[in-house]
């Protein structure tokens, strides 16, 4: 009896070991799936993220170079160039100017999520600046004089301070910090 006693024990023994190794072995194994399990989620977001800079890359880069290409249509050269015809008045010019800048930035607008805000910020101002500088250098002169005069005064006062150059230059470190 003592020994089948002694058995018994054994079994209950062997029994409670291989319990026990059991229940480590299972909470071993479900760590280990769970850790390859965040692993191949972590592989697939990082699939995503490079498959997603793919086609936002080119993306992004385009609308800087549609920003940058605002910004030196609105540049006092350009902007001048292309709004001045022979027989207009002052008035007409500064109005052409103002409307010229304001078209431009309501066809770009839409750039604005593929740049920072800080650097949106820059461009916003920097139109805004066009405006009051065309603005500013047309309140000087009366309605009778030449606008060839307000075109001379839009670029004397770019070019002391030039919005746009300011703003191309926030946009080229930019990029630069970006993709450089």
């Amino acid at each position: 009896m003592k020994t089948i006693l002694f058995v018994i024990i054994l079994v209950i023994a062997m029994l409670a070991t291989l319990a026990i190794a059991g229940a480590i072995f299972h909470s071993l194994l479900k760590r280990w799936l769970k850790n390859r399990e965040k692993e191949q989620l972590l592989r697939l977001k990082m699939d995503e993220r490079g498959e997603t800079l793919k086609v936002v890359t080119p993306i992004r880069l385009q609308a800087y170079e549609r920003m940058a290409l605002f910004l030196e249509r609105i540049s006092p050269n350009s902007l001048v160039l292309r709004c001045y015809q022979p027989g207009m008045d002052l008035r007409l010019l500064q109005g052409m100017m103002t409307k010229n800048i304001r078209d431009e930035w309501e066809h770009n607008l839409s750039q604005q999520v593929y740049l920072s805000a800080a650097l949106w910020t820059r461009i916003r101002e920097a139109k805004d600046e066009m405006i009051n500088l065309v603005n500013s250098a047309a309140v000087s002169l009366t309605d009778t004089t030449d606008p060839t005069r307000l075109a001379a005064s839009v670029f004397a006062s770019a070019a002391d301070h030039s919005p746009v150059d300011s703003a191309l230059e926030a946009m080229h470190r930019e990029i630069h910090e970006l993709f450089g």
